[in-house]
């Protein structure tokens, strides 16, 4: 069994609005050796997968500024210091898309990469979502709604339009709890 590696020493090198950077210096568990890493220290995370009444998936298309993209996503974003991760969720999908709903499940929690970043990221299912209000964006961000068929995702997710890591991972958390239909797998893919 892999064995933690033990402090030695640590040093802030930047810290912004949504992250700081620390220098680590580790020793081995195996030989005691010192090692230097670099993590990065966020906020935990929260997606949601939200249904309406008559099965569509609430998703918004956004600008990110690490792929110089415009991605399709699931709602979602940082916990406000001292937020629980579902009233984060609920308050996400309301200014991201201006939807509620009632009923909240969780579907599942994953670290988004372990090797240099210290937060986590939950997933709920929000179903029977309705649109309750108009949008409130923060500065930095501006969402396109969009609506999609449920039975669909499995086709956005293969055809690469939706290709951002943890939004595949929380609608796989959808399908393995059989919330999304699993459409048979293309040959040859």
């Amino acid at each position: 069994m892999s064995r933690p590696w033990l402090d030695h020493s640590f040093e802030i090198l930047l810290k912004t609005r949504v992250f700081a950077v620390r220098a680590l210096r580790r020793l081995s568990p195996r030989d005691g050796s010192l090692h230097d890493f670099w993590v990065i220290d966020a906020p935990d995370w929260v997606n949601i997968v939200a249904l309406t009444a008559d099965d569509q998936l609430v998703l918004v298309e956004q600008w990110r500024h690490g792929s110089q993209s415009v991605t399709v996503e699931v709602p979602g974003g940082m916990l406000d210091p001292g937020e629980d991760a579902l009233t984060a969720a609920k308050r996400e999908l309301r200014e991201e898309t201006g939807y509620a709903a009632e009923d909240w499940q969780w579907l599942g929690e994953v670290l988004p990469n372990p090797a240099i970043q210290s937060n986590r990221c939950a997933t709920y299912l929000a179903r029977n979502c309705r649109r309750v209000a108009e949008t409130q964006f923060d500065t930095t961000e501006e969402c396109v709604l969009r609506l999609e068929p449920a039975d669909g995702v499995a086709a956005l997710i293969r055809s690469g339009e939706i290709n951002h890591a943890i939004v595949v991972a929380a609608l796989n958390f959808a399908f393995l709890r059989g919330v999304l239909p699993m459409t048979p797998p293309v040959p040859g893919l």
